[in-house]
């Protein structure tokens, strides 16, 4: 496989894996994360449902396309091994591709088996979502460097201070923002409200569960994340066409994203909002990663193809 076919493989195996986190949403939302009961790899005992119900098929959709996305990534080190020489960054990128979506894995799999689904409401479940989300994000943040790399990106130059610190902590915080999200997010399916009223009266009760009083200050976090973000990247920006067109992804897409919360808010998060919401985050996130590896490139590095052909 020649590298140009190499690139675009990489970054459909992205954009793969984008859909299923995004289909693992609509799992969590739709309370089908039992459809299969506490049995896992088989679905209900079975390796292939009989009869199954919605929420088995939905669940059992999720598990086969992320055996797939499992599958794509380890093909793509495969040819990324065979394209690229020992110790090459690209091979680094497709090796720590493959470690977290075995962790990712094996996350997934905890959930199913401590039953860590549906109606849970233990503190354990929201543990295993934060740490989903902070795996899933790592995950994402290795396939889009892979992709970048075997685009022809140069190596990350990590240096003391500076630039370096600055995106190493909008990162941080924006994983913070994730697992206040996660939160959020699994408070809303487990106690939905009927009205904003309740819901605000859910959150400020002072009997109210955990995951409520927890998730009012996901606003506030993203509020703070969106301002760090924007001056991080004016900050660091280094002139070159390719972080300014990234910055500019990130800053856009940063201002959707919290017109999206606002709408999920008011909406009393449907779940095609929740998907949204979700979609945007990964978007942010992913372009974040490939600004910070724009602006920390090492200067004999050749410019990826893909970002400076227009």
């Amino acid at each position: 496989m020649g590298l140009t076919r190499l690139a675009r493989f990489a970054w459909g195996v992205l954009l793969y894996n984008v859909g299923v986190i995004l289909w693992g949403t609509y799992v969590r939302a739709t309370g089908s994360g039992a459809g299969c009961g506490s049995h896992w790899p088989t679905c209900n005992g079975d390796i292939i449902p009989r009869e199954p119900a919605l929420k088995t098929v939905v669940e059992f959709t999720h598990r086969a396309t992320s055996g797939l996305a499992l599958i794509s990534v380890v093909v793509l080190g495969i040819l990324v091994f065979k394209a690229f020489p020992r110790r090459h960054h690209a091979r680094k990128g497709a090796a720590a591709s493959i470690f977290f979506m075995l962790t990712e894995a094996a996350v997934g799999a905890g959930l199913v088996l401590l039953k860590y689904v549906a109606e849970d409401q233990s503190l354990g479940r929201a543990l295993f979502m934060c740490v989903h989300l902070i795996n899933t994000f790592i995950l994402l943040a290795c396939i889009t460097l892979t992709a970048w790399w075997v685009s022809g990106g140069p190596p990350v130059a990590l240096r003391r201070g500076g630039k370096t610190g600055l995106l190493a902590s909008s990162h941080l915080l924006m994983l913070l923002l994730g697992v206040s999200g996660a939160i959020t997010a699994l408070g809303d399916t487990l106690f939905p409200a009927s009205s904003l009223e309740e819901g605000f009266a859910q959150d400020l009760s002072p009997t109210a569960h955990v995951l409520l009083r927890l998730r009012i200050f996901h606003p506030a976090i993203a509020i703070l994340t969106a301002v760090v973000l924007v001056v991080v990247v004016a900050l660091a920006d280094d002139g070159r066409r390719t972080s300014g067109r990234l910055g500019r992804v990130v800053v856009v897409t940063v201002g959707l994203q919290l017109l999206a919360g606002v709408v999920n808010l008011l909406l009393l998060a449907p779940v095609p909002m929740q998907i949204l919401h979700l979609l945007l985050a990964d978007v942010v996130w992913c372009s974040m990663v490939l600004f910070a590896a724009s602006v920390l490139r090492d200067e004999g590095g050749a410019v990826p193809r893909d970002f400076t052909e227009h």
